[in-house]
């Protein structure tokens, strides 16, 4: 089973310009997920990695992210900037080769703190389960994970994504809410340190067929609503594969990876008390 790792990687972030060669820790965020990828290719049988960035132009700079890899002999393609998400990019980034993959792998290029056996057991998970056109992570959050998310809801309302998961580990759904509502909250609290809540973790593993639907459809109404691109699978009857993974302790407090300045240097807070992740 072939597989290939596309990291979409933009210069031109509006929120964080330059953020995929900001500084972490002495280290470039996008040289991080480099070897977070190469780590992977490592482990899984017929596996190779590639940064997709878009076309270069002078609004948005693109060309530095291609002078840096290129310098660094990281694999590298220029996809369109038409491209509406990392989903499209790693389309357009497979979509033009000669031997296409079985499986293609989008893992962002802002998410330098990504255990590597989280997309090794991605690709197991489309390799064992013929039924699922795509794969994806979630950790079930304790009591004390919950709380912080219900905080950081009051003020930003569309942080955070939770899913249920059905006992076949199927993915009901996903929502920028918190789902499910919990009642008889107190008694669960008194009987398990686990919420019944899970967060969802945006890494994806797509067969190539799932993929190029996805890049040649157009958004559905669920997801027009929640934002939140993987529910057009679920509304045109994809199966999306859950996958359960946990962080080693003291990294779950940084899963969403680097948005803005101020999470950078919360997960290079994380790296200076817990030590590098590739050590782990």
């Amino acid at each position: 089973m072939k597989t290939t790792i596309v990291i979409p990687a933009r210069f031109g972030s509006k929120r964080f310009p330059g953020k995929p060669l900001a500084k972490l820790e002495g280290k470039a965020i996008l040289q991080r997920v480099w070897e977070i990828a190469d780590a992977v290719c490592a482990q899984v049988p017929d596996c190779d990695a590639v940064v997709a960035t878009e076309t270069p132009d002078l609004e948005n700079r693109s060309e530095r992210i291609v002078e840096f890899c290129e310098s660094r002999r990281i694999p590298i393609v220029v996809t369109p900037t038409s491209c509406r998400s990392g989903s499209d990019r790693a389309w357009a980034a497979v979509s033009f080769r000669d031997e296409t993959p079985d499986v293609v792998v989008n893992l962002q290029g802002d998410n330098p703190i990504c255990p590597p056996k989280f997309v090794v057991d991605l690709i197991e998970a489309l390799r064992d389960n013929i039924n699922a056109d795509v794969a994806t992570i979630y950790t079930r959050l304790n009591w004390v994970a919950l709380d912080a998310l219900r905080a950081t809801k009051k003020t930003s309302p569309f942080s955070g994504t939770t899913v249920a998961v059905a006992k076949t580990g199927d993915a009901l759904w996903f929502s920028k809410n918190i789902i499910p509502a919990i009642r008889g909250e107190e008694a669960l609290r008194a009987s398990s340190a686990i919420s019944p809540i899970c967060r969802h973790i945006g890494i994806y593993a797509y067969r190539f067929d799932a993929l190029r639907f996805f890049a040649n459809s157009k958004k559905g109404e669920y997801e027009k609503l929640e934002q939140l691109e993987q529910l057009r699978f679920i509304e045109n009857g994809y199966k999306i594969q859950m996958i359960e993974g946990a962080y080693p302790p003291g990294f779950e407090e940084v899963t969403s990876g680097v948005d803005t300045p101020e999470d950078l240097e919360r997960v290079a807070a994380v790296l200076r008390n817990r030590g590098e992740l590739l050590d782990r």
